[in-house]
C-alpha cells in the first residue's frame, strides 16, 4: 500500500516540475515596426491606428534581419508602457 507521505512527496515533485517548466517557457513577444521604419519590441499585439501602419514580426526577427544593409528600418530602445514610436520619439496611449 501507497502511504500519504509518498502521495505527498510524488505530488509537490510533480508539482515544482510543471512550474519550472511553466517559468522556462518564453513569453510571446513581437517586433513592431511603423511605416515610418521605427522598430521596437512589445508583448502585446496591440490595436495602432492605421496611421502608425504598423507590421509585426515574431521576436527572433531582431535576430535575423540584416540591419546593416537594412537603410529603411531603425532599432529603437525598449520603451515602458503602451505607445508607438514616430520619427524616433515615443507616442504613449
Amino acid at each position: 500500500m501507497i502511504s500519504i507521505k509518498k502521495i505527498a512527496a510524488a505530488t509537490g515533485v510533480a508539482a515544482t516540475l510543471a512550474l519550472g517548466l511553466a517559468a522556462a517557457s518564453p513569453a510571446s513577444a513581437y517586433v513592431v515596426c511603423n511605416g515610418a521604419g521605427d522598430c521596437w519590441h512589445t508583448d502585446h499585439r496591440y490595436a495602432y491606428g492605421s496611421d502608425v501602419q504598423a507590421q509585426f514580426y515574431p521576436d527572433d526577427w531582431y535576430f535575423h534581419h540584416d540591419w546593416a544593409h537594412d537603410n529603411g528600418h531603425h532599432w529603437r530602445d525598449y520603451h515602458d508602457g503602451r505607445g508607438y514610436y514616430r520619427g524616433g520619439v515615443w507616442i504613449p496611449f
